[in-house]
């Protein structure tokens, strides 16, 4: 089980800090929104937890077979548009660089599409359980 800590920074403001094992991150809201943009915010976290699964995928992947993959480079452009009738469109647009066949790419291809974040938003069902902290 992993634990992620999220605090306020400064009292009344939205920016936050975040800790997940030995890692401090920050997070804020866009100004659009009221806050600073002093960091990424949930959505932006969101959308980077599926372009690294895919990343990692790909490379974990390349390196299991023996692919020459040197880098992976992957995009998320995001529509929130229609997000309170229920859909959040992802375009993920995935760069594979290295000295690789067509064949090796599309078993890149094949294992990033299969990466766990990926699967965890299309096929699983989450359960959310919020309980309130006695302060």
């Amino acid at each position: 089980m992993t634990t992620v800590r999220c605090e306020t920074i400064t009292p009344r403001e939205y920016p936050m800090t975040v800790r997940v094992r030995a890692h401090e991150l920050r997070a804020d809201m866009s100004t659009t929104s009221g806050g600073e943009d002093s960091a990424p915010g949930a959505h932006d976290f969101f959308d980077m937890s599926l372009a690294v699964c895919k990343a990692h995928t790909a490379m974990w992947y390349a390196k299991k077979k023996g692919i020459p993959l040197e880098r992976v480079e992957a995009t998320i452009e995001s529509d929130s548009a229609k997000e309170r009738e229920g859909v959040y469109k992802m375009r993920v647009t995935l760069a594979f660089i290295g000295e690789l066949t067509p064949e090796q790419r599309t078993l890149l291809e094949r294992a990033a599409a299969a990466c766990p974040i990926s699967k965890l938003l299309t096929t699983s069902k989450v359960e959310i359980e919020t309980t309130i902290a006695g302060v």
